[in-house]
């Protein structure tokens, strides 16, 4: 395929945060009440550690946000300029500034959504022996609207996209955005792709999960989130492979492409369940002292995973390729990488 016809093939849609990322003690995470590997959203008790985290001499500044950063590192594997598209809401401000050159220096061409009254939205990353724990302030990323997402330019976007993603952090902010992209996929034969993302995604936005999910070719996660699920539903296991499969098998909307369920266990193999049979992958095991931070490492694997199927590579190749991104990640702070891929 001639480098123009992959234009705009991949399109995410999420929230857009800055990470704000160092290394913290367990005094710390005590302090704000955070449980190490926690992926949740800020309350109020949270707010002053930001400022706290701001004042720490060690600190980086990185974009992320879940769905930003698979795409980020979708566009970096591909190597094909514009190849990935992302909407999302940032503020008018410093922060959002640097969101949009981030953007443009990976090759995603972003659609920012503007908010006039809130800042960009930022996630403390907090790392404990190369552990993160993740407190999302979503700030003007919670202030994504439908409106924009049917404005010409935006819904070009969406058009013009074969393959479509988006993490289940997005189903706290715009689920009627989610909605439409998710109908327009199952009318068109579009691969329409979603993550469970994060534990209380499960718990306490399963009406809307539930709603998105049988639009999904393609669902990611890990295992803590997929057992979330099964209890959730009521199913009575912890066997990852047996809930990839019922996963697997849940009605969908559109008899156009079977669902395929990808759940990666850190450093376990990876489970996918797919036509009613299970396979596994074992990862690249990283040695522990080249381990820098599992910050990124989820989102990573999926962008690496999406950079194969939109050339419409084997499960197997999307696999290896998530692997490698992942194994990237992790060496380096934050979802950060190298200028070029060393995958063939």
């Amino acid at each position: 395929m001639a480098s123009s016809s992959y234009e705009g093939v991949l399109l995410g849609m999420g929230n857009p945060l800055l990470d704000i990322s160092t290394v913290v003690d367990e005094a710390f995470l005590a302090k704000y009440d955070i449980k190490p590997g926690n992926a949740i959203l800020a309350e109020e008790k949270h707010l002053p550690m930001y400022d706290e985290l701001a004042s720490k001499a060690n600190i980086e500044y990185i974009a992320g946000g879940s769905t930003q950063n698979s795409i980020r590192v979708a566009q970096w594997m591909l190597q094909i300029p514009g190849a990935t598209s992302y909407i999302g809401c940032i503020g008018k401000d410093k922060f959002g500034e640097e969101m949009k050159k981030d953007a443009q220096a990976a090759g995603v061409n972003a659609h920012y959504y503007e908010d006039d009254n809130a800042p960009t939205g930022t996630c403390a990353v907090c790392i404990v022996g190369g552990e993160r724990s993740l407190v999302a302030n979503l700030s003007a990323a919670n202030c994504y609207r439908s409106e924009h997402l049917k404005r010409p330019e935006n819904w070009a976007l969406v058009e013009k996209a074969k393959y479509v993603y988006i993490a289940g952090f997005f189903l706290t902010v715009s689920p009627d955005s989610i909605q439409l992209v998710a109908e327009h996929a199952a009318a068109t034969n579009k691969v329409f792709m979603m993550n469970l993302s994060a534990p209380f995604i499960c718990e306490f936005f399963r009406d809307a999960q539930e709603k998105a999910l049988p639009y999904a070719d393609y669902i990611f996660g890990n295992e803590t989130e997929a057992r979330t699920f099964a209890k959730v539903h009521g199913w009575e296991t912890e066997n990852t492979e047996e809930i990839a499969l019922k996963i697997s098998q849940l009605p969908k909307a559109s008899g156009a492409h079977k669902r395929i369920t990808v759940i990666t266990q850190g450093c376990d193999p990876v489970v996918v369940a797919d036509d009613g049979k299970v396979k596994t992958f074992p990862v690249i095991l990283l040695p522990k002292e080249k381990l820098v931070d599992t910050n990124g490492a989820g989102d990573a694997f999926v962008g690496g995973f999406l950079s194969q199927l939109v050339q419409e590579r084997s499960i197997d190749e999307c696999v290896r390729a998530a692997c490698y991104a992942a194994n990237v990640i992790i060496q380096r702070s934050g979802c950060t990488y190298p200028e070029k891929p060393d995958f063939n």
